[in-house]
């Protein structure tokens, strides 16, 4: 079974950057659609950014600009780069991988990371 490990959470300041990486137990063949997720205290967890296996990539409304996904095909690890943080943006944060086919010809419909605390705060 692939699993998802996530790291780089943490607490920073208003305006400050964290790189977040979420990193495959297993190498990744294939797959629909690889990225974050975020959930808040009292909150629906929410997309943040994806990347499709053709780099495609798609980002909430509210972190456009502010956040960078990319993709190490190597490493078999997805990066959510976050710049210019605000304390709305606290939250656990979430990897995700849908619709994958590992190395052993294995699919996954979808696999959740353990998720990485995200804290903006002065």
């Amino acid at each position: 079974q692939v699993q998802l490990a996530e790291s780089g959470g943490g607490l920073v300041q208003p305006g400050g950057s964290l790189k977040l990486s979420c990193a495959a137990s297993r190498s990744i063949f294939a797959f629909n659609d690889w990225g974050w997720y975020r959930q808040a205290p009292g909150k629906q967890r929410e997309l943040v950014a994806t990347i499709a296996f053709g780099e495609r990539m798609n980002y909430a409304d509210s972190v456009k600009g502010r956040f960078t996904i990319s993709r190490d095909n190597a490493n078999n690890t997805v990066y959510l780069q976050m710049v210019s943080l605000k304390p709305e943006d606290t939250a656990v944060y979430y990897c995700n991988l849908n619709g994958a086919i590992d190395s052993g010809h294995d699919y996954y419909y979808a696999v959740w990371g353990r998720g990485t605390q995200v804290t903006v705060s002065s």
